[in-house]
């Protein structure tokens, strides 16, 4: 039997302003809210969210059986109240069918469990808070920013109380073993579910490449590779960006098309079915214990830290950023906090990567600023203001 999981990730961050040396000192707002950000946020609503949501809440009626799981940023949810209340309504109607699973992770989709486990915690407190009081649920599944997991991470959710939590698939951290079964961290009891990168890319990635061998893919040729893994395997996590429908993959691509189709097609063999995480968690047994000392992510070709954390810009700006975690939230000044706040988000230090290889055209996507380093002199620029307001 193979049980699909399908999650989706919703996330837009606040991008940063083009802000200056000679704005330091100055009362100047950090985050282009009403120009670029407002923009994009309502660029993709009417290119994915809404089109997609629309299919896939036509989809949950019109198969009983489906069911899928999402997560959603409190950054991306703080603006779709303020720019787009009608894709929050959307989602909602979505959680309302209770076939739809919400998952927990950083409230600012940040990379706070490197930078500092207090303000981790706080984030993820601030995150399930939200989550409460917009959809009426309780997260009991963790999904880290871009699926970052080790070892150290699965036993500090286990002790806040998780039940399970998303890692990627990756093949140097699998050996020999398949993404096709739960697992748990040594000494651990939490499940690890893995993506299957393979599938899931073949979808958010190589869709619409017509180069690849595949092209095109149909829900026929796709529901046929997920038979296969039956009696190799229980469960087929399928997790990629929401974006993937109408954005990374445009309309006119077939995508639409394609997943108004996939349900059927996967329902087709008498032996598939769909469930939530959750429900992953409660009916299969773990296969065995997986390590994973080294941090992994769903991230570029080396699925490590690399896009965040692989130059001196991003580690000088990391190590910055969290130094002054302490004054700042002394200052008592709500503004100030949440502008820092705002700042851990992993997208400034992503647009700061200067991997221009294979990985290139991932990083100029959504990316405000024309160089990486460009990225890192805003960023620092900022973090010097908040300085000087922490001394006055």
């Amino acid at each position: 039997m193979s049980s699909i999981c399908f999650y989706f990730q919703v996330h837009q961050p606040r991008r940063i302003k083009k802000f200056r040396y000679s704005d330091i000192g100055k009362k100047i707002d950090y985050f282009d809210d009403e120009g670029i950000n407002a923009q994009t946020l309502n660029k993709v609503s009417s290119k994915a969210y809404l089109p997609t949501n629309a299919l896939m809440l036509e989809l949950l009626h019109r198969h009983p059986e489906l069911k899928v799981a999402y997560s959603f940023s409190g950054v991306v949810l703080e603006q779709f109240e303020k720019y787009a209340p009608r894709v929050l309504e959307s989602f909602v109607a979505l959680i309302d069918t209770g076939r739809v699973e919400i998952l927990s992770e950083t409230y600012y989709h940040s990379l706070s469990f490197l930078g500092s486990k207090q303000e981790f915690d706080e984030q993820v407190a601030l995150h399930k808070k939200k989550v409460e009081s917009i959809f009426g649920q309780t997260p009991k599944v963790f999904r880290n920013t871009e699926l970052i997991y080790n070892n150290d991470l699965a036993i500090h959710l286990e002790r806040l109380g998780y039940k399970g939590v998303l890692a990627e698939g990756a093949d140097h951290v699998l050996g020999w073993r398949s993404p096709a079964f739960l697992y748990t961290p040594p000494g651990g009891k939490i499940r690890l579910l893995l993506k299957n990168y393979r599938l899931s890319d073949d979808i958010a990635f190589r869709f619409s490449e017509k180069s690849w061998n595949d092209y095109p893919l149909t829900a026929e040729k796709f529901a046929n590779w997920v038979n296969q893994i039956n009696g190799g395997g229980e469960i087929v996590n399928l997790f990629m960006d929401y974006e993937t429908f109408g954005e990374h993959q445009w309309e006119d691509s077939g995508i639409f098309k394609f997943m108004d189709k996939l349900p059927e097609e996967i329902l087709k063999h008498p032996d598939n079915d769909f469930v939530t995480p959750s429900e992953a968690i409660e009916r299969y047994t773990p296969k065995g214990s997986l390590d994973v000392p080294n941090y992994i992510s769903w991230a570029d070709t080396e699925r490590d830290l690399s896009a965040w954390l692989s130059n001196a810009m991003q580690r000088d700006a990391m190590n910055k950023l969290y130094s002054l975690r302490d004054d700042v939230l002394s200052a008592n000044d709500e503004d100030l906090i949440q502008a820092w706040r705002n700042l851990t988000t992993s997208d400034h230090f992503y647009y700061m990567c200067t991997k221009w290889f294979a990985d290139g055209d991932v990083h100029k996507y959504f990316n405000p600023y024309d160089s990486p380093y460009d990225a890192f002199r805003y960023f620092m620029n900022v973090l010097s203001d908040i300085n000087l307001k922490l001394k006055k």
